[in-house]
């Protein structure tokens, strides 16, 4: 965790599935019946093991990308998830770092009033078959904060999973707010949070402590 006390101005960080809207791939589980793509990036620390085992899958399932996003397009943010981000931008700036997909994430922006996210793409053949996926950096989570460092700003971070944690210990001050035992087992340096208004004052508690 940084030790940088100056006067720069805050932003805050904020991972997607899991804090503000559904976890896409479990929900495609659901949907399509296939259990196997209920493992999400709190189960499996490495992020290209994960996605080259659901491209495995969605391939020998014979599903594409419409398929994936016609489930999306029935899923909603988290219940109190478009308030607290509409009071938390009230207050500062806000940046979502996620590990999802701009394919995926256009219409759950929508509706959490378009804020801005750093996220990666797929890669689709003509016919929808999505045959690879494109990080837009090595470990980008980490990058993303320090830039934002470079950029002289502070960063305050919130996330639920592993692929998250690189992020929070490259923070000012990070936060896992509705993750499960095992990475608050293994990373318990950071505050567990469970309810949208005690994430909000720690938020608040960070930005104001300089």
């Amino acid at each position: 965790m940084s030790d940088r006390t100056d006067d720069r101005p805050t932003i805050v960080c904020l991972d997607l599935e899991g804090v503000l809207v559904p976890e896409i791939w479990i929900a495609v589980a659901e949907a399509t019946g296939i259990d196997a793509l209920r493992r999400t990036t709190r189960d499996e620390p490495d992020y290209d093991v994960l996605m080259r085992y659901r491209l495995d899958i969605l391939a020998e399932r014979d599903l594409g990308l419409g398929d994936i996003q016609d489930v999306i397009a029935g899923l909603s943010p988290l219940n109190g998830a478009a308030a607290f981000l509409d009071e938390l931008r009230d207050r500062t700036q806000v940046v979502i770092l996620s590990d999802t997909f701009e394919q995926f994430a256009a219409p759950l922006m929508a509706q959490l009033g378009r804020p801005t996210i750093l996220c990666h793409r797929l890669v689709a053949d003509d016919a929808g078959n999505i045959t690879d996926y494109r990080l837009r950096q090595p470990d980008p989570k980490r990058s993303a904060v320090r830039a934002f460092h470079d950029l002289r700003y502070r960063v305050v971070a919130a996330g639920d999973s592993y692929n998250d944690t690189t992020m929070l210990v490259e923070a000012d001050h990070g936060f896992l707010f509705r993750s499960p035992a095992n990475v608050q087992a293994e990373f318990p340096q950071f505050r567990a949070l469970e309810t949208y208004a005690d994430l909000l004052d720690c938020l608040s508690e960070a930005i104001a402590a300089g």
